[in-house]
């Protein structure tokens, strides 16, 4: 199953994976009310906790995924970390001062997690979304993907299209007002090596036979070592991007 795919390269995922912006968390918690409770929904190994341990009083992740849920505890031993669903939170009704995810919302039953939500929210609590990533469409890592690394990359997108959509849907009967959304752009750092390990921490490349994984990592590896920009640089600045949506529950 794509969605507890990422478990069983745990380590790999904590180690390549760029974290969401600071700034997009700033953004979210401004939103809201307080700062004494907040919940980051299926935290992985705890790239938003980590952040969000630094804000606010007291961080409760919650990883379905125990094996994500292991490093996540290693990682941020400042975090509660409890083993469940967005759609079935161990927290009383009205006690929290907003719920966060970060790049995990497109694998949950949208209707149920946003109710469970809606639940565990006090009035003025927001719930705040990111999805956060490569640019695929800028500057030299366009030209990577779409040289003979295609392959990888028409692969995952294939293989999950709505995973772009990056949208907050809300029915119209949840007790919030209107999304709002903001749009961030920045540049992380990264070796040749980093970059192939970060591609290879996507479901539609883990869940693969093993045979097609190698094909598509040898093509995805040559292209990014025999590109230009890393001819005299060890590491080149990777472009980024991420959708930051928050919406405030109604008294």
């Amino acid at each position: 199953m794509r969605a507890t795919s990422f478990g069983a390269i745990a380590a790999d995922y904590d180690r390549y994976r760029p974290g969401p912006p600071a700034a997009g968390v700033e953004w979210i918690l401004d939103g809201a009310r307080g700062r004494d409770l907040v919940v980051d929904i299926g935290a992985g190994t705890g790239a938003l906790s980590r952040l969000l341990v630094e804000r606010v009083t007291r961080v409760v992740a919650v990883e379905p995924d125990r094996r994500m849920s292991t490093v996540l505890s290693e990682n941020v031993p400042a975090a509660t970390v409890c083993t469940a669903r967005a759609e079935q939170l161990p927290l009383r009704a009205g006690a929290v001062d907003a719920v966060m995810g970060s790049s995990m919302w497109h694998w949950v039953d949208e209707p149920r997690a946003v109710a469970e939500v809606a639940r565990v929210l006090r009035p003025g609590g927001v719930l705040g979304l990111m999805w956060g990533g490569p640019d695929r469409t800028r500057g030299w890592l366009a030209d990577v993907l779409s040289g003979p690394a295609r392959a990888w990359r028409e692969r995952e997108e294939e293989s999950h299209p709505q995973r772009h959509h990056h949208e907050l849907r809300i029915p119209e009967s949840a007790p919030f007002a209107p999304a709002e959304r903001q749009y961030l752009e920045w540049t992380v750092p990264v070796t040749a090596e980093e970059l192939v390990g970060l591609f290879r921490t996507y479901s539609g490349f883990i869940v693969l036979p093993e045979a097609e994984q190698e094909r598509i990592h040898t093509l995805f590896a040559d292209a990014v070592r025999d590109h230009p920009s890393f001819a005299e640089r060890d590491r080149v600045d990777l472009p980024m991007r991420c959708t930051c949506w928050r919406a405030v529950r109604r008294g």
